[in-house]
């Protein structure tokens, strides 16, 4: 019989998937109206400032010079993959580039964990596969049509988004604040740099900049619960679980603003909610 300590990692990786989903669902419907980059920009700054705040305030210790390193590289990595997903949904084809960057930047990780920490049981891995094709579906937009060229752009954001979860993994047992805080603070930076080259007068909405700072809080705190749940759990277990999070802004987006939810999302929602449970258990 498993024991409660063994739904630990699984609970602090749903909870992040409630926040990363609601944050995109807040930061999307802010740019709609606003710049898409400065609103992002504004939300990686209230995110860093939470966490740093956070980790001043419960006296964290500092991590070590190289988990310091790997947060500022995965946060880096984390921003960079996000402008360029940005970009791949505006000039290819969504139906594609949006599920593609999502698969792909859970599966690396996903098999690096497993050489890393060894093979999980036949129910975890079928679990994977599951939650695989529940992204996919949620993921994919219906009815887009386009030009293909996004895609090269959602494979370099896929690997930016793995490339997050590989390097925060390194962070090891470090201060899961302090790791949270500096690799939103390298996102920060990131962010900060395209939307300084591009030398254009931002447009920003006072709603949409309160919506931005709300989810960069939320989108901070999904990175810790994130971290946590790798620390306490595995890897592999931890990046298929999360990425399961654009079942929230799909659903919000339905409850809210009532866009079409096509039978397919539903059958990949159902698809992801039976994979949870075989992931826990292993």
């Amino acid at each position: 019989m498993p024991s409660p300590a063994q739904f630990v990692p699984t609970g602090f990786s749903l909870i992040a998937v409630v926040c990363w989903g609601t944050s995109d669902f807040l930061g999307g419907y802010a740019s709609r109206r606003s710049d898409a980059f400065v609103v992002t920009m504004l939300a990686h700054a209230s995110g860093f400032g939470l966490m740093a705040s956070l980790a001043v305030a419960n006296h964290a210790p500092f991590p070590s010079h190289a988990s310091e390193v790997w947060a500022l590289v995965a946060g880096a990595l984390g921003g960079t993959g996000l402008a360029l997903f940005y970009r791949a949904l505006s000039s290819g084809r969504m139906g594609l580039t949006a599920p593609v960057a999502a698969v792909l930047g859970a599966a690396i990780p996903t098999v690096f964990g497993m050489f890393a920490e060894g093979m999980p049981g036949v129910l975890p891995i079928t679990g994977f596969v599951l939650a695989g094709l529940g992204i996919w579906l949620i993921s994919r937009p219906e009815g887009a049509v386009g030009r293909p060229e996004g895609l090269g752009l959602a494979v370099l954001a896929g690997l930016g988004f793995a490339g997050f979860y590989i390097c925060i993994h390194r962070t090891g047992d470090s201060s899961a604040l302090w790791s949270a805080a500096h690799s939103r603070f390298a996102s920060l930076v990131m962010v900060t740099g395209i939307v300084l080259a591009r030398r254009r007068a931002p447009k920003l909405q006072t709603s949409a900049a309160t919506l931005g700072l709300i989810a960069g809080c939320l989108d901070s705190t999904g990175t810790l619960l994130f971290i946590r749940a790798d620390q306490t759990g595995r890897l592999d277990a931890a990046v298929v679980l999360t990425s399961l999070y654009p079942a929230i802004t799909v659903l919000l987006a339905r409850w809210f603003l009532q866009e079409h939810f096509t039978r397919w999302k539903a059958v990949g929602i159902l698809t992801a909610l039976l994979a949870v449970p075989m992931i826990a258990l292993q």
